[in-house]
């Protein structure tokens, strides 16, 4: 192949057709065959040599040049493709670095071979043009419904025809045991789309919880439009789901919008989503009332919110427990997802016996540390009290306030109190030091000596020791394991310590060592408050 006059216009109709078959701009196409005839020209006339081809655009003319840089004396590298100020005084009248020297060379004709190399890059190159096309044109539709044609099935995984490119549907995407034959029109959530060496590769889910919410905007206008929010999703595909929905109009009920007329909007739904039931929950600010209607179709009777636990606890009456739970834990599994909370379920005569032995066990500390009868002991139970430390530390109004208490038993109450305290911690101080704890440990701010005891019967006995836990290891926390959650004790857990805390403690005991620069910490603590207000800007 010669690059003459009665194929420059070939060319270009070479390029034309390539673009067109493969939808990409013939620009692309022109550069590609720019590029193999440039390496087919460094083929004959050397390597080293930095020879360059232009196409014109209209004429088809290519043009073949051979370029060189001037650089300083000591940064030749390439004599074919660089020369120095001096050597360019010939070709240039007043020479500067970095200035280029373009001379034109002949045309090359390909042999059998360049021709076969040139056609490889031009191929490769077109691949790739129609890789980042595919790619542009389908990012963007990450996140939203996407309908297509079954080409194939390959391991469980169906391969599918979204126009201009494939989609993969993984086996675990898919729901229950469906299945697809080759042409079977199928829709799908586009849940990601990555660019990969082999080309964009689109993935598509039929269970995410995302793919419910876009049918249900499909379906529905008032979401289309806006005016009602789908506030969460949780999803037992093929089985169960539940929906939470709020309208911005008082006029629109949300929760009989996705309903529709007759069951029609909700039931187009379920119907892609091969029968599966769905419950439409109302949404609310309220954390115990939106766990309320979570738990539908189950009467709650009551919710038990301890800041300070990790789990919240839904109190059902005898009879709605199996309701609650759900088959196979079902019902309150979609609650926990939907409202992002740790749900314990009890019965009222569960919840009654453990508030009796709570009240019990309350009532036999104080009778046994304060040497108090068992009903007055059982008065400060019922006032509130739960242990010494808020007897005695306590306001004394707050003692006063309690009947038949006046000032001197208000006074001896505490003093018992504290005198019981000081002596448990002298004692768990010497058990500690027998256990051979350091006074770096012992000293340091926030541990009690309670704290510093327990820590030692777990080998922690230096403040180095102190500083190299993880703060899951001080206060404990949930892994999952099997897909069970399963929990971890933290040695500091029975003092309550907060898994903030435990991460303080530990930063604070890395800094006191110098393993940690304050400095530094003080530049994270600023980030991450300048990242969580631009997240809430951004929210908002």
């Amino acid at each position: 192949m010669a690059i003459t006059s009665a194929n420059q216009l070939e060319l270009l109709q070479t390029a034309e057709a390539v673009a067109r078959e493969k939808m990409i701009d013939p620009s692309l196409v022109i550069e590609a065959m720019e590029d193999s005839l440039a390496r087919a020209a460094k083929s004959r006339y050397g390597s080293e040599m930095d020879i360059r081809v232009s196409i014109d655009r209209k004429t088809g003319n290519a043009r073949f040049t051979r370029v060189r840089t001037v650089v300083a004396d000591d940064e030749v590298e390439n004599y074919q493709a660089q020369l120095t100020v001096e050597q360019a005084r010939p070709y240039l009248a007043d020479p500067q670095i970095g200035d280029v020297i373009v001379d034109e060379v002949p045309p090359v004709e390909l042999g059998r071979i360049a021709a076969q190399s040139a056609k490889q890059v031009i191929l490769q190159k077109v691949r790739e043009a129609e890789r980042d096309r595919q790619y542009e044109e389908f990012k963007d539709r990450r996140g939203t419904i996407i309908n297509g044609i079954v080409k194939r099935e390959e391991y469980g995984n169906i391969i599918v025809d979204v126009g201009r490119g494939e989609a993969i549907l993984r086996r675990n995407e898919k729901i229950g045991r469906e299945s697809y034959r080759p042409n079977d029109r199928i829709r799908a959530y586009v849940k990601d789309v990555r660019r990969e060496t082999r080309g964009p590769q689109i993935f598509l889910s039929r269970t995410d919880p995302q793919f419910m919410a876009e049918l249900f905007k499909m379906e529905v206008p008032e979401i289309y439009d806006g005016v009602i929010e789908i506030k969460a999703v949780a999803r037992d595909p093929g089985s169960r789901a539940k929906i939470a929905v709020i309208s911005y109009d008082n006029s629109i009920d949300p929760v009989g919008a996705c309903v529709g007329m007759r069951g029609s909007r909700v039931q187009a739904v379920v119907g892609e989503l091969q029968g599966e039931k769905i419950d439409i929950i109302p949404w609310n600010e309220d954390q115990a009332t939106f766990l309320v209607n979570a738990l539908q179709p189950a009467e709650v009777a009551k919710v038990v919110i301890d800041e300070d636990a990790p789990r919240i606890e839904v109190v059902v009456p005898d009879e709605q427990l199996s309701l609650a739970i759900g088959r196979r834990g079902q019902n309150v599994r979609l609650a926990s997802q939907l409202t992002g909370l740790d749900i314990d379920i009890l019965t009222e005569e569960e919840e009654s016996k453990r508030r009796q032995a709570e009240f019990a066990a309350r009532t036999q500390l104080f009778v046994d540390s304060l040497d108090l009868d068992e009903f007055f002991a059982q008065l400060l139970v019922a006032e509130g009290f739960t242990n010494l430390e808020e007897v005695a530390y306590v306001d004394l109004d707050e003692l006063l306030a309690i009947e038949g208490v006046d000032d001197a038993t208000a006074e001896e109450l505490q003093a018992r109190a504290r005198d019981y305290l000081e002596a448990a911690n002298r004692k768990a101080l010497e058990n500690a030091r027998a256990l051979g704890v350091e006074d770096s440990l012992i000293e340091f701010d926030g541990l009690s000596p309670q704290m510093v005891e327990a820590l030692a019967k777990d080998g922690i006995k230096t403040l180095e020791d102190f500083a190299t836990c993880a703060d899951w290891e001080l206060a404990g926390g949930w892994t999952t394991v099997d897909g069970q959650r399963v929990k971890d004790d933290g040695l500091l857990e029975p003092f309550d310590v907060s898994l903030e805390e435990a991460q303080t403690m530990i930063m604070t005991a890395r800094v006191q060592l110098g393993w940690v620069d304050p400095a530094e910490l003080e530049t994270t603590d600023e980030d991450e408050a300048d990242q969580a207000g631009s997240t809430e800007g951004a929210g908002a």
